[in-house]
This record gives structure tokens, C-alpha cells and sequence, in this order.
């Protein structure tokens, strides 16, 4: 009786998982009668994967049934609970079960519980944005898989320049290794500029620009950033993220620590080598402008989510972080 729980943000590796499970358990010439895809959003959907679960096999290979956005890991009922309880036990050993969801399961409830105890889970979240080192390793691994090399100075551009999106990432990277099939040498940082598709900002290049103080160019990166649908709080929380990482590396610098290994440790910096840069980042800056930061920061949060209107906050509180920077 396999049972999986796959749940995380990041839809497209999601995705991608279920048609790896899709082409491992059905038997293409079948599929159109052991394949099920129930909308999670249904009143009977759980009752309706349960049934079609315990139905048995029809001619060659295995059966799927996929619960998509299912909400039984947030909210669940005592019928929906019995039944899940009666059924998963009795699956028969033909019958895949794949439970989805973009929400984190809640631990806490009966469903969960009981799910997990079955089910083989695996996560999708995505990497916080602000996470370059970790997006980094993350893109170096596609690529290795796509069959793409790149120099490090390559794979830290893509970081920056892509940020977190997955499924960018795999886009990028296999028109890259189409590319590459001609070259033997790994592909430079400057010819990636001229090749990939990348936003025309991102929210660590507000951040930075928010740091030197330029209004004008920080307006311009909103407008950008909210044209190309980023998510405004998520730009914030990339926003709260990079300058939280500034404020700790100029506290430690006040603190007058000189061992970078434990300032990364502090910030939560894999690198220890970063802590240069972030140095010289935070160098001309007062350690109280960089806490005031944090402070408007979660102002700004706390409107977005009281419902202001996104863009207008955002430009509002931009601009007075601006100033808060701003050379004198």
C-alpha cells in the first residue's frame, strides 16, 4: 500500500516528482483507467481517492491515484478521519496514494498524524531568496543534471539573478546545456548575461540599492519587481532576510569579533569566505540606521498583511528607507 505526502511552495519540483512517480508505477498503454486526479478542493474528494484506491488494477501495471491540494492536513473531520483510517490499512499493494499540498502539514492534527505514519513525505519548499550560498548549491545540482558546466562565477550570477524560482532554473540551464554542446570549456558569467532570460531586477538588488540609498533606482525595482508578479510579501520577507544578515554582521563587527568562521555562524552563513564582502557591505554604515531598517521593516509587513495596497505601501516605505541611508 505505497502512500506519499508531498507538500511545499515550490510547485514546480512538486510537479516534477509526481510525473517521475506518474512514469514509475502506470503502465502507459493503461493509463487512462489507473489513473486518477482528484481536485482536493471537492466536498467528497478524500471519499472518492479512497474508493478509487481500493479499486483493483485494470490489465498491465499499477494504479495512481493523486489528491491534489488537498486540505485534510489542516482541517479534518471525524468522518473523513475514520475513513481514512478504515482505508489506509486495507489499500491493496497495487494502489499508489499521493496526498499534495502547497501548506505545511499541521503536526498537531489526528490526519496528519496518522498519514505520516504511512506515508513516505517529502518537502518542496522553496529556498528563502536571500539564501544565495543555498540556491547556489541547489543550482549546481540541476546543472549537473542537465548536463551544463559553468564557472563558479557563473553558478553565483544565475544565484543572484534567478533567486529561488525552480522551475527558471531548469529553463535557464537546458537551453544552456543546448548551448554548451559546442563548447568544451565551462560557460563564463559573461556569456550568461547575453543568454538567460532573467527578471530585470530582483528583490536583493532592492536591498542593496535601499543600503546606498538611491530612491529613484529602488522605485523603479518595485515597479519592476511587482510588474514581473513577485509576490510583495515576498519581498519583503527578502528585504527583512538581507538586512536582519547586515545587522548582525555590524553588531559582530562592533562586538569586535575577528573570527569569521563564528560571525558566519552568528548570521547563518555557510561560507565563511562571504563575511568579507558582508564587511565591506555593512562597513560605512551605523549599526543603529541597519536596527531603525528592521523596525520599518515590520511596519511595512504588518500593512501588507492588514490589507494596504501593495505597491503604493511598498514605494511608501521604500522611499523612507531611502532616506534612512541616504549619504549626508
Amino acid at each position: 500500500m505505497p502512500i506519499y505526502l508531498y507538500w511545499g511552495e515550490d510547485d514546480f519540483s512538486l510537479n516534477k516528482a509526481v510525473q517521475q512517480l506518474r512514469l514509475k508505477v502506470l503502465d502507459p498503454n493503461w493509463i487512462q483507467f489507473n489513473y486518477d486526479q482528484i481536485s482536493g478542493h471537492q466536498t467528497d474528494s478524500l471519499f472518492q481517492a479512497l474508493n478509487q484506491a481500493m479499486t483493483p488494477v485494470f490489465g498491465m501495471g499499477e494504479r495512481l491515484i493523486w489528491l491534489v491540494e488537498t486540505t485534510i492536513f489542516q482541517n479534518c473531520s471525524e468522518d473523513l478521519l475514520k475513513e481514512l483510517q478504515r482505508t489506509l490499512v486495507n489499500l491493496p499493494v497495487t494502489s499508489h496514494l499521493l496526498f499534495t499540498t502547497s501548506k505545511k502539514p499541521d503536526g498537531r492534527i489526528k490526519s496528519t498524524k496518522l498519514v505520516q505514519d504511512y506515508a513516505e513525505v517529502r518537502e518542496f519548499s522553496l529556498i528563502p531568496p536571500w539564501q544565495v550560498e543555498e540556491i547556489n548549491q541547489q543550482i549546481q545540482k540541476i546543472a549537473q543534471e542537465v548536463g551544463v558546466k559553468l564557472t563558479p562565477d557563473a553558478f553565483q550570477f544565475l544565484a543572484e539573478a534567478i533567486g529561488n524560482n525552480t522551475r527558471q532554473i531548469y529553463q535557464e540551464l537546458e537551453k544552456l546545456s543546448l548551448y554548451s554542446q559546442s563548447f568544451s570549456k565551462p560557460l563564463k558569467k559573461n556569456e550568461l548575461i547575453s543568454l538567460i532570460n532573467i527578471a530585470t531586477q530582483s528583490s536583493l538588488q532592492l536591498a542593496t540599492t535601499i543600503r546606498q540609498g538611491d530612491a529613484g533606482k529602488a522605485l523603479l525595482l518595485v515597479s519592476d519587481l511587482i510588474n514581473c508578479n513577485e509576490a510583495p510579501l515576498r519581498i519583503v520577507a527578502t528585504l527583512v532576510g538581507q538586512f536582519r544578515t547586515w545587522t548582525i554582521i555590524k553588531l559582530m563587527i562592533e562586538a569586535d569579533e575577528k573570527d569569521d568562521t563564528v560571525i558566519a555562524k552568528t548570521a547563518e552563513i555557510n561560507n565563511p569566505k562571504r563575511i568579507y564582502f558582508l564587511k565591506k557591505e555593512v562597513q560605512a554604515i551605523s549599526c543603529q540606521k541597519l536596527l531603525d531598517s528592521l523596525s520599518v521593516l515590520l511596519t511595512l509587513e504588518l500593512n501588507l498583511k492588514r490589507g494596504a495596497e501593495p505597491l503604493a505601501t511598498l514605494q511608501t516605505f521604500v522611499i523612507e528607507l531611502c532616506h534612512l541611508f541616504k549619504k549626508n
